[in-house]
């Protein structure tokens, strides 16, 4: 299996399941309702906030191996649209985890001679480290997501 083979199954993994951890993003968001999700637990982000979080650097990232640009601002990756009901948490996890296998898949298209390539500009650093710093970053913010689920489900 080439590099970007095996990136492509790691950020799945995290996402889907069959990582080491034995745990991962779906599954931890798995019954948590539109309300838990926006519960606020001291002055820690929300469970949505860090979904969006998450999903926001994957698209900003799918956006450079699909087209080659880079439009995104850290600033802006924390302000998810309002969840007002099930129904906006539902069609949102929807297109956190579409917007996953799209990244995957765009992942494993990629060349591996590509891989040390500039991520647009050699201020990023390499198109490597922009994906595994993803897939790291989600394993970050899954494990605040999991504390946070139990912590909102004694609450109810």
């Amino acid at each position: 299996m080439n590099t970007t083979s095996q990136l492509a199954k790691h950020l799945r993994d995290v996402y889907f399941g069959g990582n080491w951890t034995v745990t991962h993003l779906k599954s931890a968001l798995k019954g948590i309702t539109w309300q838990q999700a926006t519960t606020k637990v001291y002055d820690f982000n929300t469970i949505a906030t860090l979904t969006f979080h998450i999903h926001y650097f994957v698209g900003v990232a799918s956006k450079v191996l699909d087209e080659g640009v880079l439009e995104g601002n850290d600033k802006l990756s924390f302000n998810h649209p309002p969840i007002n009901s099930q129904q906006d948490w539902d069609t949102f996890l929807e297109q956190v985890f579409t917007a996953a296998e799209k990244f995957s898949t765009l992942i494993a298209k990629l060349p591996d001679d590509k891989l040390s390539n500039d991520f647009t500009d050699e201020k990023y650093g390499s198109y490597f480290r922009n994906i595994l710093g993803i897939i790291e970053h989600t394993h970050y913010h899954l494990g605040q997501i999991a504390l946070l689920k139990k912590l909102v489900s004694k609450t109810d």
